[in-house]
């Protein structure tokens, strides 16, 4: 595998696969990266390059992805080959507005799959900095239970933190034997969304909803925003 000249590298220092499909992948960079937590990183190998929201923290020393194969994509199954010690091209600069706005209290996260990767990015750094003032809720669509990454970990923050923090899984292919002993909500995840705002008694007054994953899901929970008066932000994944 080729690496674009004159562009700082990172290691591969580990991968853990989740599905045959989704699979979590730590970056060693050559140089220091800065970067706030919401935004992405661009990676390459053979000359093609493509961005990824970061998983991990700013404080952390790796750096996490949580990735998806497409086969007919250009660079995941370039990634999907590589194992410990190969590297890949990195640009210096992580870009990306998708960041949380500290001028509002409620924070209402909706996902798709791989993208509850920056919101993880950030309930991280949010803790480690024990700051205070805001809440967080989590809503994940996937179609099987397999494909949540994070789901012991977010549900780890609910318990330990509840003030704080809601996480709200949901598949949307209840009745596959992949789903067998499913008891969680079903049905896709935008379709929960109001649901879920009455339940917590939110308002657009203090309320933000992000939107981050499938262009489909994201212009659901759009137009559901719009119409009811919540501020909104989102972040689109495109096949890669």
């Amino acid at each position: 595998m080729s690496l674009k000249q004159n562009l700082p590298t990172a290691r591969m220092v580990r991968r853990m696969d989740l599905t045959q499909d989704l699979w979590l992948l730590w970056l060693e960079p050559s140089t220091p990266f800065t970067f706030k937590p919401g935004q992405y990183v661009t990676i390459g190998t053979d000359g093609i390059e493509r961005a990824y929201s970061i998983v991990s923290a700013p404080h952390e020393k790796e750096l996490e992805l949580f990735l998806e194969l497409v086969p007919e994509g250009d660079l995941t199954p370039r990634l999907y080959r590589m194992t410990s010690g190969d590297l890949v091209s990195m640009r210096p600069t992580a870009k990306g507005i998708f960041t949380m706005d500290a001028r509002i209290v409620n924070h209402v996260m909706v996902a798709t799959v791989t993208g509850v990767a920056p919101y993880v990015s950030i309930l991280r750094d949010y803790l480690h900095r024990a700051v205070s003032g805001h809440r967080f809720f989590v809503l994940q669509g996937a179609s099987y239970q397999d494909e949540f990454a994070y789901r012991e970990e977010l549900e780890g923050l609910v318990r330990s933190r509840p003030e704080l923090i809601r996480y709200v899984p949901t598949v949307s292919r209840p009745k596959e034997p992949r789903n067998h002993g499913w008891d969680g909500e079903t049905g896709r995840v935008h379709n929960l969304l109001e649901k879920h705002l009455g339940h917590w008694e939110l308002s657009p007054d203090d309320t933000i909803v992000y939107a981050c994953g499938h262009p489909g899901m994201i212009e659901e929970v759009k137009a559901l925003a719009k119409a009811t008066g919540y501020r909104f932000k989102e972040e689109r994944f495109w096949k890669q």
